[in-house]
């Protein structure tokens, strides 16, 4: 196999790709990037066997062929030379040489890409299309909320819920719940799966946010596929019914609360300066009349504030963890924002009028915390 490709296209397409080659793992062959030059295109491929990425570069072909190279020393090997044309030739005996210039780069070992787990085949039929804006900031509006722990694999994902037109994103980790509900183009056939949080993840990063082109989506019982650009990305999906979110969600409050947004993030973000890291110290909210005092106390010091509210309903004196708010503050986009509340035990909901957004975020015994 050999190719000539610019330095910036064969850079671009390796950070693509790269991002599916495993940081551990027992089958040497996935720590490793296919190149596939046998039907015209130049693919570079990465799988984990669990998520795989397929990425189509420009460049010449100078001899058709596939082959597989240790993903680290491809990826600086490239990143280490000049900006200019790059050729990669590879023998029979899989010796594999990089020129760019006056440098050279010899008997580079390589694989024979047989041994290589291409993406698997999903029905591309009947996609679910979202703007790339839009599949962007919904992971991003989400995705904070997912579990890290292993031990349960539906709360590292994320739940994509399609009814008529409407797309219910929901994500949780036991302490707070984050849905969007986005309206789309047309109506879809009923779609309910749970989605990695690692494979959003690291399509948020891949796709570019600032233009209106599209993404299309395919699903079938095992995998979802998402298309765009040039790239295709395969994930598995966690498997399982997702948590009965519809439960958990009430209308009910006694206080109701609407606040500037950015001054209560504002203010949370200064409470957490006393914190020390692994301290869970809570900040106390103290809604009465039409204020809230916040406050928090700590063995660095303590901080309160006042913030002019609107309120409905009783006074409540209530406890969070401030990262959590932080968390729901941070992504929402409206300049003020409603708070319901029940009691100093029950979660409170962030949520709009419309039910584009809602977070909920349960509260702690500060009484004892403190």
């Amino acid at each position: 196999m050999k190719i000539l490709c610019s330095k910036s296209e064969l850079t671009a397409g390796l950070n693509i790709v790269s991002k599916a080659v495993p940081s551990k793992t027992t089958m040497s062959i996935l720590e490793c990037i296919l190149i596939d030059c046998t039907d015209g295109n130049i693919k570079l491929i990465a799988n984990d066997m669990d998520f795989g990425i397929e990425t189509v570069i420009k460049g010449k072909i100078l001899e058709k062929g596939v082959v597989a190279y240790d993903a680290n020393i491809l990826v600086n090997l490239i990143r280490s030379l000049p900006d200019n044309d790059v050729t990669i030739e590879t023998d029979a005996d899989y010796n594999t040489s990089i020129t760019c210039e006056k440098i050279n780069f010899n008997k580079i070992l390589s694989r024979s890409g047989e041994e290589f787990s291409y993406l698997p085949k999903v029905d591309m039929n009947n996609p679910v299309v979202l703007s790339k804006l839009t599949l962007k900031d919904v992971v991003r509006q989400t995705i904070f909320s997912i579990s890290d722990n292993e031990a349960n694999k539906m709360m590292g994902g994320e739940l994509f819920e399609i009814n008529g037109d409407n797309l219910r994103v929901v994500s949780l980790d036991g302490h707070r719940i984050s849905i969007r509900n986005i309206k789309m183009n047309k109506a879809y056939n009923s779609i309910k799966v749970i989605i990695p949080g690692k494979t959003l993840n690291e399509i948020s990063k891949i796709i570019s946010g600032n233009d209106d082109d599209n993404v299309d989506i395919y699903f079938d019982s095992n995998h979802v596929l998402f298309k765009f650009d040039n790239t295709t990305v395969v994930s598995r999906l966690i498997e399982g019914d997702y948590f009965k979110i519809d439960q958990m969600l009430s209308n009910d409050y006694q206080t109701k609360i609407n606040i500037n947004k950015k001054e209560l993030l504002n203010c949370i973000s200064r409470a957490t300066l006393l914190i020390k890291e692994g301290d869970k110290k809570p900040v106390i909210l103290n809604i009465n009349d039409n204020k809230i005092d916040l406050n928090i106390n700590s063995v660095v010091g303590s901080m309160n504030e006042s913030i002019d509210i609107e309120k409905e309903g009783k006074d409540l004196m209530i406890g969070f963890n401030p990262k959590f708010l932080i968390d729901a503050l941070r992504v929402i986009d409206d300049e003020s924002i409603n708070i319901y509340l029940v009691n100093a035990k029950a979660p409170c909901f962030i949520r709009d009028d419309e039910g584009s957004y809602i977070y909920l975020v349960l509260p702690v015994n500060f009484t004892t915390a403190n």
